[in-house]
């Protein structure tokens, strides 16, 4: 009988003797975008927990307990910032989580709210945001300041897991430098004065001003404003005036505004874009670089002369 039990026993002390196995880091992110980012650089060096899910609107989200929970039990909360989640202080203080805190935007230019109705067919209302456009990460270049900043937050928060956290930011910086070249190259042949798009609400100011395309929205930066009726019918002035076709509902957005406003000009809704959120796993945008890929062939097949 101690024969028998000598080898099982031995395994045992072994098992005990090895080092714990190291745990992930465990991230709590605000919404897709961000969610997909961290696992991009982080790997299999870190579990996620994404608080606004796939096509949810992180503007107009209301936390759950099951949110506070999550937080309570991090090693590292990302958000976006530029008041992007109006909620997520509140959410912070309910959870009593006291760890480091990464805010992507960190050294991004912001596009000033003020400003954004200037030529984007809509008044100067209370978006919701403040001062500045919270959209910043639809140009690559500022997703990389978003990596990078990604990038500080899990090293700090896991100093021994830094070089293959360094080698998976290298590769995704490199898909993000052949997203953002396939973004130029396609909209290069477009003459700039045709690059103009109508969508839902006016989240796609920095991919405007990065990429030379007009955006125009009926409605601000955040999904909490509503548009009068003054900005719709202007909105359909321009629209008839310039002959825009390029309209575009985006998955967070209740399409009826948009519906209206076709019916009125004649312009035709195209395929459905992706501005605050991804799509499930299954979807044609479940990864940040997926989206940036899915809109630019949604909006270069509307933009495209017709034949």
């Amino acid at each position: 009988m101690k024969r028998l039990f000598a080898v099982p026993l031995a395994a045992a002390l072994a098992l005990f003797a090895l080092p714990a196995l190291a745990e992930p880091v465990k991230v709590v992110a605000t919404f897709t975008i961000l969610g997909d980012m961290v696992r991009q650089i982080g790997g299999d060096e870190v579990a996620v927990t994404t608080l606004v899910g796939p096509d949810g609107d992180a503007h107009v989200y209301e936390p759950t307990p099951a949110d506070a929970r999550a937080l309570g039990a991090a090693n590292l909360v990302v958000v976006n910032g530029l008041g992007m989640e109006g909620w997520i202080d509140r959410l912070v203080k309910a959870s009593g989580y006291k760890g480091p805190v990464t805010v992507t935007s960190t050294g991004v230019k912001p596009i000033a709210g003020e400003e954004e109705h200037d030529g984007h067919g809509h008044d100067d209302h209370d978006h919701g945001h403040g001062a500045f456009d919270p959209h910043a990460w639809q140009s690559v270049a500022n997703a990389k300041i978003y990596a990078d900043n990604i990038l500080k937050g899990l090293v700090a928060a896991a100093p021994d897991k830094a070089a293959v956290l360094r080698a998976n930011h290298a590769a995704f910086e490199a898909k993000l430098d052949a997203v953002e070249a396939e973004i130029k190259a396609a909209l290069k042949p477009i003459p700039r004065k045709d690059r103009k798009i109508v969508t839902s609400h006016d989240a796609f100011g920095y991919y405007g001003k990065t990429y030379g395309v007009t955006f125009l929205a009926p409605v601000g930066m955040s999904t909490e404003a509503e548009a009068s009726a003054g900005d719709i019918a202007r909105m359909i002035r321009q629209i008839k005036k310039e002959k825009i076709r390029a309209v575009f509902v985006e998955t967070i957005a209740d399409p009826r505004l948009l519906e209206q406003i076709t019916r009125e000009t004649g312009a035709r809704i195209g395929g459905r874009v992706y501005s605050d959120a991804l799509s499930a796993a299954d979807g044609p945008a479940a990864t940040y670089v997926d989206m940036m890929r899915h809109n630019l062939q949604q909006f270069t097949r509307a933009l495209a002369p017709a034949s």
